[in-house]
C-alpha cells in the first residue's frame, strides 16, 4: 500500500490512467453502457494531473466524481434526443411488426392460424371473422410467440 501512495505522490496520472483502463476493460467485456463515461473521466483526470495541476488526492477524486456525473447525465440526454424511446428497438423484432401487413399462410380455425410477415412465419390469433389462406391481415399486437392480427 505504501508503494501505491508513493506512486500517487510522485506520478498520480498513472493511478488515474490505470483506473480508466480498468473501467474501460470492464465496459468492453460486459457492455454495461454505464462505465464508459467514468473511464473517460478517469482519463481526463489523468491528463489534468499529468499537466501538473496540484489538486491533491481528494481534489482529484472530486474532479473525477464531477466529471463522471456531468458526462453521464449529458450523454443520457444526448442519447434520448438522438434515439427517442418511442421508436421500436431494432432488436425487438416482434414490436417492429405492429402495424405491418401479413399474409395468411394457414387458414384460421377457432381464431388461430399462421401468417407470414417480415420474412418469417408466425402463429397468430384473431378475434372475429377468420380469413382464408392467401388473404391479408394487419398485425396489431403480440402475446409471447403469437401475433394478434385483425382483418
Amino acid at each position: 500500500m505504501d508503494a501505491l501512495v508513493e506512486l500517487h505522490l510522485a506520478q498520480p496520472y498513472w493511478i488515474w490512467l490505470a483506473v480508466g483502463v480498468v473501467l474501460l476493460a470492464v465496459e468492453a467485456a460486459f457492455s454495461t453502457e454505464w462505465l464508459l463515461w467514468p473511464a473517460v473521466s478517469a482519463g481526463v483526470v489523468a491528463v489534468v494531473t499529468a499537466l501538473g495541476l496540484p489538486l491533491g488526492f481528494w481534489g482529484e477524486v472530486l474532479l473525477f466524481g464531477l466529471l463522471t456525473l456531468l458526462s453521464t447525465v449529458l450523454s443520457r440526454k444526448l442519447i434520448q434526443r438522438v434515439n427517442p424511446s418511442d421508436t421500436p428497438d431494432i432488436n425487438a423484432r416482434d414490436s417492429r411488426l405492429i402495424g405491418q401487413r401479413a399474409q395468411v399462410t394457414q387458414a384460421f380455425i377457432d381464431g388461430r392460424g399462421r401468417v407470414f410477415v417480415s420474412g418469417a412465419e408466425w402463429q397468430a390469433e384473431i378475434d372475429g371473422a377468420a380469413p382464408l389462406a392467401g388473404e391479408s391481415v394487419i398485425v396489431e399486437g403480440f402475446d409471447g410467440p403469437k401475433l394478434k392480427v385483425r382483418v
